[in-house]
């Protein structure tokens, strides 16, 4: 099989080496190769930022016009009735922008309020600077019409951070002709040499009923890179870096109420916590990051799930701190910042070291994060730095004996410090390499960890084609002795044109463990990949653009070269005319070695072939109302195993403040293969036939009082159940033997319910009153006989964890400050 494989991996090769000359041809025919160029202009005198840019001091600016359409039609010229205009000033202190973007009427104008940092279905323009003018690295701001603000930070080597932030003032207006608005940029938003006159500049305005991007500097979709294909703003003098020092201290108050209904337990519990969080502008190109006693309480909930399978599962990090601005240290896919808080080391020993007669009545399910802290930045000649550094403190659970009803603790976790230091030297041809180092280090007798990695990416001086590639050492220190784990990853690919390809690599050994402070599933295999892709980017009668992909990966173990799997996927998807889009996939894998699944070392489980389809459609986001239907499907040729998916989801909007949405998916497995236990008496693997139901239903409400203020609320119910219809013991060679002599009970109902509402107002820049509402449920049981409805009901007769809390942030700014105080 490997080496039909190996054979299919050439053919590949040739077949997207033929292609990718007729694609470069065409793509040679349909660049534009245009640099547009912005004059810097100082501001004389004073700007009130209130949307309507009717200052005089504004017709000194520059005029930055004549937008060039991104998509849905490459290329094209915005039309004079929907043109865009803006203009750019600066002074000592900030930058300011202002713009009309201009419609036939107002009602052409799509609104809506979301909330900070969320683009929903409005019309928005915004500013993106490229400060080193380094064509690699680009921070954004973003003002809808209604005058909501979204940032980002961009890089043509690490994509998009929306989830980075800073503090700026902008304001919209709705006019008869269109919308404006106004935006002031403090310096200490951004990161610069005070010896840059020329910055990086493009500007995107985005008309959501038609489905347009308009740039100011052209965009072709075909050409690889974003912030590569900037204009620029020329001209800057006479401004430097301020002192850039803010700080955002909170106070945070929670009651819990939960029914243990127990003599020695309190059901309802009451908190006061504060801390801060602190910014630091070392110098003109590094920040300083700190937050001290931290409180992520009022964070979204975990969308939990019933695990049945042999790996952990990843959740999204909802904690600020852990999200924003943390795109060097994302390099490389070593940090999973979820660990840092996360389960102790060893919850579940404390079970093991117990006397007679005694229970462990409490552990912590998490660690308690005592501090964190982040400097990273950039210099002028490209080099990034970043280091980031977390200690947590020790955990304990709570041992009582049955009889005496004494109490001991058992150490569950130790101090623990985290540990990341990263360098990323930006090159020529939006090529860069980088170095970076994790670390966990704990107290006592647990063991450290350390991981290092290096990394490339170089493209061609046509931006054609790129090498890319990592190399990787992992360490695990225990006293009695260290494990070295070696990974590499190769891939070289074509990306400019129509016709777009990859070839990849990915090899580790049998000792390779970033876990600590990363995640890898599983280790000990060498895959290769192929990736084809074609897209048709000019509209048609049909549509207004469609995209062809084709993927095929083989995998086998590194050690023993046992084969793994064999796969191949073809897909396609597309945006229709009216603004709905369309797809369809195909895929196709071969039996092969599961050694993860028996959930023992030198185990493995032989898998069947089997065939996937999947299939999606969503209408227009502009419209009142929203909907899209993805059905996907399975079938195995093992005991004739099928799966189905359906998911389904709509969205109305009642007006720009208030919009309700639901989202229903239903998976069914049938004839599902899985382990379920190892039978103690005979040390045999147990393996079970099961039908499998999972469900969840999502409810979403939204309104919003201002563009400022608003209460949201998000209801999910989760459902699960397993019934078991045989049991199975697995064999040296992989295979399944049927066991009639195993009879414990493996069925499987679940219930999680939670919901979260949250009043959110931002009362000044960067300051927010937050008041959130918890309502957590779980129900676990055997019995599966009832259906969705009786489980629903059944639910809220469980206990129920209830948790309401408030939170203050502030946003303290240095200079700010220092005005006041010099004015006052």
């Amino acid at each position: 099989m490997f080496l039909k494989s190996f054979h299919f991996l050439k053919f590949c090769v040739f077949v997207a080496l033929v292609i990718s000359n007729a694609g470069n041809s065409y793509a040679q025919q349909r660049v534009i190769d245009s640099s547009k160029s912005l004059q810097a202009k100082r501001l004389e005198g004073t700007l009130k930022i209130d949307g309507v840019p009717d200052d005089e001091a504004w017709l000194t600016a520059p005029l930055a016009t004549n937008f060039i359409e991104s998509k849905p039609s490459p290329n094209t010229p915005e039309a004079y009735e929907t043109r865009t205009e803006v203009r750019i000033l600066y002074d000592d202190y900030n930058i300011y922008v202002s713009g009309h973007c201009y419609e036939k009427g107002k009602e052409f104008v799509q609104t809506e309020l979301v909330g900070r940092d969320q683009i929903g279905t409005n019309d928005f323009v915004g500013v993106i600077f490229d400060t080193y003018y380094d064509k690699i690295n680009a921070s954004g701001f973003y003002v809808t019409a209604l005058g909501e603000q979204f940032d980002a930070k961009y890089s043509n080597t690490n994509g998009e951070d929306e989830s980075w932030n800073s503090v700026w003032i902008s304001e919209s207006r709705l006019v008869d002709d269109g919308w404006t608005f106004e935006m002031r940029i403090p310096y200490a938003a951004l990161r610069f040499s005070k010896d840059g006159t020329v910055w990086g500049l493009n500007i995107l305005r985005r008309r959501n009923k038609t489905g347009q991007d308009l740039f100011w500097n052209p965009i072709q979709p075909t050409v690889n890179g974003f912030i590569n294909q900037e204009g620029t703003w020329e001209g800057i003098s006479n401004i430097k870096p301020p002192l850039r020092l803010s700080f955002s201290p909170y106070f945070s108050t929670y009651a819990n109420h939960y029914p243990y209904n127990e003599a020695a337990v309190q059901n309802t519990t009451a908190s006061v916590n504060g801390g801060m969080d602190v910014k630091y502008g070392i110098d003109q190109n590094f920040t300083l990051d700190m937050t001290l006693v931290p409180d992520f309480g009022q964070v979204q909930s975990d969308r939990r799930v019933d695990n049945l399978g042999p790996f952990e599962v990843i959740y999204n990090e909802n904690r600020s701190f852990f999200t924003e601005g943390v795109e060097l240290f994302n390099k490389g896919d070593l940090f999973y910042s979820r660990r840092i808080g996360g389960e102790p080391i060893r919850k579940g020993g404390a079970g093991s070291n117990l006397a007679t007669n005694e229970t462990v009545i409490k552990s912590p399910s998490e660690t308690k994060l005592l501090n964190a802290t982040k400097i990273s930045g950039r210099n002028k000649k490209g080099l990034g730095l970043g280091f980031f550094n977390a200690v947590t403190k020790p955990m304990y659970a709570t041992i009582e004996n049955d009889i005496t009803k004494e109490r001991r603790k058992e150490q569950v976790s130790t101090l623990t410090n985290y540990n990341i230091i990263v360098a990323d030297q930006t090159l020529k041809n939006n090529s860069s390499v980088s170095l970076i180092n994790t670390s966990v280090v704990r107290s006592g007798s647990d063991y450290d960890a350390n991981v290092s990695a290096g990394l490339f990416t170089l493209n061609d001086k046509s931006n054609n084609y790129n090498l890319d590639g990592k190399f990787s050492v992992s360490n695990l220190f225990a006293s009695e002795k260290t494990i070295t784990g070696y990974q590499h990853e190769l891939s070289f690919s074509k990306n400019n044109g129509r016709f777009n390809y990859e070839l990849g690599q990915e090899l580790t050994n049998d000792k390779y463990d970033i876990n600590d402070l990363g995640v890898l599933f599983n280790n000990d295999y060498l895959d290769h990949s192929v990736y084809m892709g074609y897209k048709w980017i000019k509209p048609t009668k049909l549509f207004n653009n469609l995209f062809l992909n084709f993927y095929n990966e083989v995998s086998q173990r590194y050690t023993d070269k046992a084969f793994q799997r064999f796969s191949n996927n073809l897909s396609f998807n597309s945006q229709l005319k009216n603004l709905w889009k369309v797809g369809a996939g195909l895929g196709v894998n071969s039996g092969g070695k599961d050694f993860y699944e028996p959930r023992e070392a030198g185990k493995f489980f032989q898998t069947g072939s089997g065939m996937q389809f999947s299939s999606f459609v969503s209408s227009n986001r502009a419209k009142k109302f929203f909907a899209d239907l993805a059905v996907r499907g399975s079938k195995s040729d093992l005991l004739n195993g099928k799966t189905l998916y359906i998911g389904s989801g709509q969205r109305y909007r009642f007006n720009n403040k208030f919009s309700l949405g639901t989202n229903f998916t239903v998976n069914t497995q049938r004839n599902n293969l899985g382990f379920v236990d190892k039978d103690t008496a005979t040390k045999e693997i147990i393996f079970s036939k099961r039908k499998r139901v999972t469900s969840i239903n999502d409810l979403d409400i939204k309104y919003s009082f201002t563009n400022k203020m608003g209460i949201t609320l998000n209801a999910r119910h989760y459902w699960s159940q397993v019934k078991v219809n045989g049991f199975y013991s697995l064999q040296d060679d992989g295979t399944l033997k049927e066991n009639n002599t195993y009879a414990k009970n493996q069925n499987r109902n679940i219930n999680l319910f939670n919901v979260d509402m949250v009043y959110t107002w931002q009362f000044a820049p960067g300051s927010f009153i937050n008041v959130v509402w918890k309502n957590a449920i779980t129900d676990f049981g055997r019995d599966v006989a009832s259906g969705y409805f009786k489980n629903f009901g059944n639910t809220f007769e469980t206990r129920q964890n209830n948790n309401i809390s408030l939170k203050i942030v502030y946003f303290l700014d240095y200079l700010d400050f220092k005005k006041r105080f010099a004015k006052g």
